[in-house]
């Protein structure tokens, strides 16, 4: 007779799946943790144990966890159009009012919208816009691109190439050729001695603008960023950055594309990042909150600068041959629509704000515990910086276990969250409660306590 436990979810996890993002062998033995159901900012796991899901899924889920409005949306949908495409002059209802409200809710003027299906397909369907643009215009030299380290664009072999993280290349012969790379804006790890924000900013300017006359203007297309970096530490922008990186992009004629994947929707306090910034981008790349990630959509958002030469490119070639089935799903949509809707008029943007004051405030009170380094964030997003040296800025010899052993440690404490390296990032929910925000300060002091002790005195 089979021992029972060979037919659990979680053996058979590890029997059929392949996760993304997960340590292949390890999770041989380490097994899943199977969640089943979430209600509002929690989740549940399948031994009934309740978390709170401080990383809002992966960055995204903006309305909570089992948002009945959302539910609605789909089902409603689902009865009377479960599935049409958008190719050869084909459209439906819920996709024709997304594109309509994306494009005139804008935090810069823009033209269209273009649907896919995730954030990496939108930045990869961005790059290849650049390069159409680039042919139309009888530019065919005029196609590098820059992104910065410690981006994160997506995991398409496009995407990827963007993203500015070591893991996202090894093994997988990446960046592909024509990607350049310039600095992060991580003030507190990467400033000079004595060197101001106003001052970094300036120097990371200045680097961006050697790059390009190094490379040559007439060979470079675009420059690629989020408003706040997410995945590679939560890193919010210095005093006057995108101000000054915006001048240099303007006077060699280089597209802006602001990926708002992450900060789109009411992450920052403002509905985009952009508009946190002063932002004026040439393409918006959305997606996650965009639909609550209640279902996979994401959209490409471009201006007429770039659009009018790639429209006449079509018709002189007699199509623009990129799409995908997916793309601009009427369930998807008619979700992102409702997610939308329920943000605008729960005010969950302004309340996001107020409650990002209050997680800052409670991380920033944390300042003096052994294991802090820096606190960052802006809007409903922020990171720690962990250490064990406050002096040097280092943890422990090894990258990211520190950060995994504060993670882990949060996590038993009933937190999801999700560890950079040694940093912990907090993106909950945007309906989070200010008792729900003190409930994952004390569980992160605890796990920070916890941490400290298990720490040999000579780290």
């Amino acid at each position: 007779m089979a021992h029972p436990l060979m037919n659990s979810p979680e053996s058979r996890d590890v029997a059929y799946h392949l996760h993304g993002y997960t340590n292949a062998k390890k999770h041989l033995s380490a097994g899943p943790m199977v969640i089943e159901r979430g209600e509002g900012v929690e989740v549940i796991d399948n031994a009934g144990n309740r978390y709170i899901e401080a990383m809002a899924g992966l960055w995204s889920v903006a309305v909570g966890f089992s948002e009945k409005r959302l539910v609605q949306a789909a089902t409603r949908q689902m009865e009377k159009l479960p599935f049409y495409h958008t190719f050869s002059h084909k459209s439906h209802g819920p996709l024709i009012d997304l594109a309509e409200k994306l494009v005139t809710m804008a935090p810069a003027p823009m033209s269209k919208a273009f649907f896919t299906n995730s954030g990496s397909e939108a930045n990869d369907t961005a790059m290849k816009i650049i390069w159409y643009r680039a042919n139309a215009l009888g530019q065919p030299q005029k196609k590098k691109i820059i992104a910065r380290d410690r981006a994160y664009h997506g995991v398409t072999i496009a995407s990827a190439s963007l993203t500015g993280l070591a893991n996202n290349h090894r093994s997988f012969d990446l960046p592909i050729a024509n990607v350049l790379r310039t600095g992060s804006p991580h003030y507190w790890r990467e400033a000079l001695p004595g060197e101001s924000e106003e001052a970094f900013a300036d120097r990371r300017a200045k680097e961006l603008e050697d790059l390009i006359l190094a490379e040559g203007p007439d060979t470079v297309a675009a420059f690629f960023g989020e408003p706040v970096m997410g995945a590679g530490g939560v890193i919010v922008p210095p005093r006057t950055y995108w101000e000054k990186i915006q001048q240099v992009l303007r006077k060699y004629d280089v597209l802006l594309v602001a990926d708002e994947v992450i900060t789109g929707f009411g992450r920052t306090g403002n509905m985009f990042g952009c508009q946190t910034y002063g932002i004026e981008p040439d393409m918006i790349v959305l997606s996650k909150a965009l639909s609550s990630s209640y279902l996979p959509i994401s959209a490409l958002l471009a201006n007429d600068k770039v659009l009018e030469p790639v429209i006449e490119e079509s018709d002189r070639i007699g199509t623009f041959g990129h799409g995908f089935t997916g793309g601009g799903h009427p369930v998807a949509a008619a979700v992102a629509l409702e997610s939308i809707a329920v943000i605008e008029e729960r005010g969950l943007v302004s309340h996001a704000a107020a409650m990002g004051e209050r997680l800052l405030a409670g991380l920033n009170g944390l300042r003096e515990h052994p294991l802090v380094g820096e606190v960052r964030g802006v809007g409903l997003i922020a990171a720690v910086e962990l250490l064990t040296d406050k002096l040097s800025r280092r943890a422990l010899p090894a990258p990211g276990q520190l950060g995994g052993l504060v993670n882990a440690e949060l996590q038993a404490a009933g937190v999801i969250s999700r560890n950079m390296g040694d940093a912990i990032a907090f993106c909950p929910p945007l309906i989070i409660t200010e008792a729900e925000i003190d409930t994952v300060l004390a569980r992160f002091r605890q796990a920070l306590d916890r941490s400290l002790h298990q720490i040999p005195e000579a780290a």
